[in-house]
């Protein structure tokens, strides 16, 4: 006989909802730790009562009662299981492992029954349906009626609100039976009554979450923060954890209380509660109870008169009343000293706490998240600027979360405490980082066969030798484009030397016209073929040879019509599933015979495109032939405009001042006697004979050429 069981996916029942976990049975007790929240239930093997094996929604459920009245449900179990599990309880437990089946009757009459905090609406002997009385948030009465109403499961889509039990009148005098109904449902509910006075009052501290300040009253089951718009009511039961961090101004406190449920301000959930404390402020607090009740209850963990800084007077009265332990940050430091990292997360700015087992961000919005629920995290690069990186962690459900402005500094020491930790790192790659979590789902990954990602496999080998068959065609010009060494030339001597130059000599305007063209020449030369490779991938020849299928997608199409005759109504997605479990159950030479299909069809597919390159070159060669004809005419015709250029240029240098005045001539200037203007021409021309210097060498030779 093993000392322990272990069961994997396992779910608890809680207030309505179904938390999934792992359930362990040891000599010791019953351990069930919640997947979500990490939260552990412990129960004592001296303190199981009753143990009973039903069937229910889910197979099978394990009801467990303690000797305290405390009941357990577990659900998720195998029939196959159950002998296992009941020699295990004789074994180590002393107790049967009762078989108890709910009666299915659909009778709404008969008797209720109260053990401990579960109501029981039995028919006989059989229980119909059981209500833990802790989900209760009210109960009231009527007229030989009671309506139990519950708290609402954020979690589930439909939730059971309301129940109605009719209480029929009894001969007996002095007893109600609708008071006693509701007296022993209210005894064990989980209705939050302020009765009494408060064990102490905090007024007026600073919430960060919800904002506002609020008076915190504490009574003996729950905490009362009362406000000025609102109030809440927090059982103790709810708080999973405390957290008391230093902010990094080294002045203040963040006392952080982690709550399940949450609360509630209509549509907004408050999973935490945060308070901020000044560690200047102190406090003198007297308890609201007697020397001898504070010693019985609280066992020299609080006294009737405490002094000392706020936050340790907050966080010492609630671990005491809470029961448990307060969560501080580890040997962590940062680069500053701090204990904590500046980052922001969803556009807020915040800070990180590496705590032992865990990673917390405080305030907006607040969140916690543990060792054991991460499945990697990553160092990327700063997406604004290179002075800082980001921090990414994913969770195993897929959950992922960014930390994003966090110093350059910081990486060195945030690194060392990853790998401390023994937390994978993505950016190691496959072999150190994600090679382990990889493997211990490699099972569960292979068992199904993805159509989807068998396809793009296919397509992206064709596309691979469809780039290198069309680098082998395009030809010598497509690999001179791209030279970095003759463009970082090119930049030097257009902005150095020659740039420079041609703006400081006398003749810039002669200088500029010869290098003009000879850039542009060049830049057009170095830009065209990158044309021609971005066309070619934008458009598609309608006459190229269609791919070739793989094995497994040309059985797909073979086979399609037959599994949509065999599931009628099936979909798209579930036929590809369908499809992949056929194929991987399919034997080894029946798959061969598709092997060679596919072969087949990529020989043909091969010679198609052979001949189809052989014509698209030939087609291509004669396209280049006729650009470098009409490239030879332009240059041609553009030869005789220079030509044309040079002689006008010449015969302007010989009379700058007759251009001069006549572009600067307007409709102002131009008299409307004929005459004056032919006299007043003859006039220019002679002084402008006169004036002319004659005509320089390079005029000269320009006129010759």
């Amino acid at each position: 006989m093993a000392d322990t069981l272990e069961f994997n996916e396992i779910y608890q029942e809680v207030k309505g909802s179904m938390n999934d976990g792992r359930l362990r049975l040891s000599r010791q007790g019953v351990i069930f730790k919640n997947s979500k929240t990490g939260k552990v239930d412990n129960i004592q093997a001296s303190e199981l009562a009753e143990g009973v094996w039903r069937r229910v929604a889910l197979g099978h459920g394990l009801k467990l009662l303690t000797k305290n009245g405390h009941v357990y449900k577990y659900d998720g179990f195998r029939e196959s299981e159950f002998d296992k599990l009941s020699d295990f309880f004789k074994a180590h437990y002393c107790l049967e492992l009762a078989e108890k089946d709910l009666c299915v009757k659909g009778w709404n009459w008969g008797t209720v029954r109260f053990g401990g905090q579960l109501l029981s609406f039995d028919i006989g002997e059989q229980p119909v349906f059981e209500i833990p009385l802790s989900n209760v948030s009210q109960c009231t009465t009527g007229k030989n009626e009671v309506t139990l109403e519950f708290h609402q499961n954020d979690d589930a889509e439909v939730s059971l609100m309301e129940v109605r039990f009719y209480v029929p009148p009894t001969q007996e005098d002095g007893v109600d039976p609708v008071e006693a109904f509701a007296q022993n449902v209210l005894s064990k509910a989980d209705v939050i009554q302020a009765t009494g006075d408060a064990i102490c009052i905090f007024r007026e501290l600073q919430c960060l979450t919800p904002r506002g300040r609020y008076d915190i009253r504490i009574y003996p089951t729950f905490l009362h923060l009362h406000g000025k718009t609102f109030d809440y009511k927090i059982p103790y039961t709810t708080v999973l954890r405390l957290f008391l961090l230093p902010h990094k101004d080294q002045r203040q406190m963040f006392f952080v209380i982690s709550l399940d449920p949450p609360i509630k301000q209509g549509q907004t959930r408050y999973h935490f509660l945060i308070l901020l404390f000044s560690k200047d402020e102190d406090i003198s607090l007297t308890l609201n109870m007697n020397e001898e009740e504070v010693e019985k209850r609280f066992e020299g963990r609080l006294t009737k008169n405490m002094s000392g800084s706020l936050y340790e007077m907050v966080s010492r009265v609630m671990k005491a009343l809470v029961n448990r332990k307060i969560t501080v940050p580890g040997n962590f430091q940062g680069h500053s000293g701090a204990q904590c990292i500046t980052c922001s997360y969803k556009a807020s700015s915040g800070l990180l706490y590496p705590l032992e087992r865990g990673f917390i961000y405080v305030h907006k919005p607040p969140v916690h998240i543990r060792f054991d629920e991460i499945s990697f995290v990553n160092f990327a690069r700063g997406t604004t600027t290179t002075r800082s990186f980001d921090f990414e962690i994913e969770t195993k459900q897929g959950t992922q979360y960014t930390f994003s402005s966090i110093e350059r500094e910081e990486y060195g020491k945030l690194f060392d405490f990853v790998n401390a930790k023994k937390l994978n790192i993505k950016n190691r790659g496959l072999k150190e980082g994600m090679k382990q979590s990889y493997d211990e789902y490699a099972d569960s990954d292979e068992d199904q066969h993805d159509a989807y990602l068998e396809r793009m496999k296919e397509e992206g080998k064709i596309r691979e030798e469809n780039a290198n068959d069309s680098s082998d065609g395009s030809g010598e010009e497509t690999d001179e484009s791209f030279n970095p060494g003759e463009e970082d030339d090119d930049v030097a001597e257009e902005f150095d030397s020659n740039a420079s130059a041609s703006s400081s000599s006398g003749d810039g305007d002669s200088d500029r016209d010869d290098k003009k063209p000879a850039k542009k020449a060049k830049i057009v030369k170095d830009r065209k073929p990158r044309k021609k490779q971005q066309e070619s991938k934008k458009g598609k020849d309608p006459n190229a040879p269609k791919r070739p299928m793989s094995a497994y997608m040309l059985w797909l199409n073979a086979s399609r019509e037959k599994i949509k005759s065999d599931h009628p109504g099936i979909s798209i997605t579930d036929l590809s599933k369908k499809a992949g479990e056929l194929w991987k159950a399919m034997s080894k030479e029946k798959k061969e015979e598709w092997d060679r299909k596919a072969e087949d069809a990529r020989r043909d597919y091969e010679k198609a495109m052979k001949e189809y390159s052989v014509g698209s070159k030939a087609e291509s060669h004669r396209g280049e032939r006729s650009k470098k004809k009409k490239k030879k005419q332009e240059k041609q015709m553009k030869g005789k405009g220079d030509k044309k250029g040079a002689t006008s240029k010449s015969s302007s240098s010989k009379s700058p001042a007759k251009s001069m005045s006549d572009s600067f001539k307007s409709k102002e200037f131009v008299s409307s006697d004929e005459s004056s203007s032919a006299e007043s021409k003859k006039e220019d021309s002679e002084e402008e004979g006169a004036a002319s210097p004659p005509p320089s060498s390079e005029d000269s030779a320009s006129g010759s050429d």
